[in-house]
């Protein structure tokens, strides 16, 4: 071999031992996480209700107190970011709140990583929004929680960065809960800032988009693009590419709603204070739950027959 080809190949070669050696650094720590036991021995009646890039989701029920349970399992050598499932388990962990969805344990088994969390029956926030015309009542009710589970991360230093309609699951008598931290950063000061660009784009804020200095007040754009789901059912841009909508965000600034005139002027100032552009101007997770919308909020139990009625929805299209 020549000297100018075994350049690139010894580099080749300390990449692939440099990304080994964080690999090894990464499970070390999943171990002194995880449980030292046999999953398969502690949970019965697995079936799988979701398949992802890197494994499956399963409901399963826990052999002494036979609860419901969900099941994330994950091939860990299909996972290129592991450290995001690290991120994921501590914030979950650290997290404990009403309106986050409930750690329960974690195993590292035959080269899986199982994550064990309470099983939300009623589904995604997204199953509602394509399924049913929400009430302005409902949508205050689902904000409402959703911003309580933002403020107490807000609270423990912790942005969530990626707020969607996805990542919001529901109990079927309507509990509203937050789940899926693995874009999540950690603010050890409350001022400091970031610029990664992470999260899913349509529900990004233009000072993540156009890689500017950000902080904690993302999650409350994504909020209001979140909200706007609610409304009409998907986020502004969804029919345009990823690129075309993260331009248009950084163009247009805040959306243009479909029918404004359809919607209740407190509704219209709630969607106006999240999607405000400038972030210093936008509230905080703690000053927008003062809103007089979210005093409109319904009772979670209104969620109910919008739950039955998308879960109807997705049995008739799985036959």
């Amino acid at each position: 071999m020549d000297v100018a080809s075994a350049a690139p190949a010894r580099r080749r070669e300390q990449r692939r031992l440099k990304e080994a050696a964080r690999d090894a650094k990464i499970i070390e720590n999943l171990r002194a996480i995880c449980t030292d036991a046999d999953p398969t021995k502690l949970y019965r009646n697995m079936v799988k209700i979701g398949q992802g890039a890197s494994g499956g989701v399963f409901t399963a029920h826990s052999v002494d107190t036979n609860m419901s349970v969900a099941i994330k399992q994950m091939n860990l050598e299909k996972q290129p970011n592991k450290d995001l499932i690290i991120n994921e388990i501590l914030v979950m962990r650290e997290s404990a709140h009403k309106n986050i969805v409930n750690y329960i344990d974690s195993f590292l088994h035959t080269g899986d990583l199982w994550v064990v969390m309470e099983y939300m029956e009623g589904g995604s926030l997204t199953d509602i929004v394509t399924n049913n015309m929400m009430t302005e009542g409902q949508i205050a009710a689902v904000a409402k929680e959703t911003l309580e589970g933002i403020s107490h991360l807000h609270a423990k230093g912790i942005i969530h960065r990626d707020i969607k309609s996805d990542n919001v699951l529901l109990g079927i008598n309507g509990e509203v809960k937050l789940t899926d931290f693995g874009f999540c950063a950690r603010l050890n000061d409350m001022d400091a800032k970031r610029r990664t660009m992470i999260g899913t784009p349509y529900w990004m804020a233009p000072e993540v988009v156009t890689r500017k200095d950000y902080g904690p007040k993302i999650d409350i754009w994504s909020l209001g693009i979140m909200t706007i789901e609610m409304i009409e059912g998907e986020p502004p841009y969804l029919h345009e590419s990823p690129l075309r909508a993260i331009y248009l965000i950084a163009t247009n600034g805040t959306p243009d709603l479909q029918s404004p005139t359809t919607l209740s002027s407190l509704c219209r100032d709630f969607l106006a204070k999240c999607l405000e552009v400038d972030a210093d101007v936008r509230p905080s997770a703690s000053e927008i739950l003062q809103h007089p919308f979210l005093a409109k909020a319904d009772k979670l139990r209104s969620l109910a027959p919008l739950i039955k009625a998308s879960r109807e929805a997705r049995k008739n299209a799985a036959k």
